[in-house]
């Protein structure tokens, strides 16, 4: 009687014992996959590069020559996409990448502003000359339609997207986006990465 009293006593303690050691993984498990928690530490929303691989997109540049946007890898890449009758929203995400580029201070030369240029018309001359330092590319509509990820209700020209120094798109900023935001984004990336 005695012994299965301990017996029982001992199993309880074990039991005590693997509960206390296992209380942190499960909480860590319902956190995670029960609770979800909605706090982030990115703006933009991240892309797997497994799903976009950069694909051929028959850019050129203004003069015809054929470039890649691998022809940028090694540096970080603030893409954005829009026809040649650039309008307001176009001038501002020009403005915006630009900007965002100078306050990454001695930083800044890491990143690279690409434009693609999804049609034949002509660029006016004062927009080249005001964005100047942003690659101007050509690029095929249908293919830049088919690889760039939107969220609903948006076209790829209201978005700024970044592509990695080893090529791959990483991530997409929502439409009319807060640069501060894109600015702290910008900062953790380049702080948090090695290459580019």
């Amino acid at each position: 009687m005695e012994q299965n009293k301990q017996q029982s006593n001992g199993r309880w303690k074990l039991f005590a014992v693997i509960l206390i050691c296992a209380a942190p993984l499960i909480a860590s498990y319902l956190t995670y996959y029960v609770i979800k928690p909605q706090s982030r530490t990115n703006y933009g929303e991240l892309l797997d590069p497994r799903v976009y691989p950069i694909p051929a997109l028959g850019t050129t540049t203004l003069d015809g020559k054929p470039v890649g946007l691998d022809a940028y890898k090694g540096k970080w890449i603030m893409l954005q996409v829009n026809d040649a009758e650039c309008g307001e929203p176009c001038r501002k995400k020009l403005y915006e990448m630009r900007q965002l580029r100078l306050t990454q201070g001695k930083e800044m030369d890491r990143i690279e502003r690409v434009w693609l240029i999804t049609d034949d018309k002509p660029l006016e001359t004062i927009v080249m000359r005001e964005y100047d330092g942003t690659r101007m590319l050509r690029a095929k509509p249908d293919a830049v339609k088919a690889w760039l990820p939107v969220e609903p209700n948006t076209t790829a020209a209201d978005h700024i997207y970044m592509i990695d120094p080893l090529g791959n798109l990483m991530m997409r900023f929502p439409k009319d986006a807060d640069p501060n935001k894109i600015k702290q984004d910008l900062a953790k990336l380049l702080k948090a990465s090695a290459i580019g």
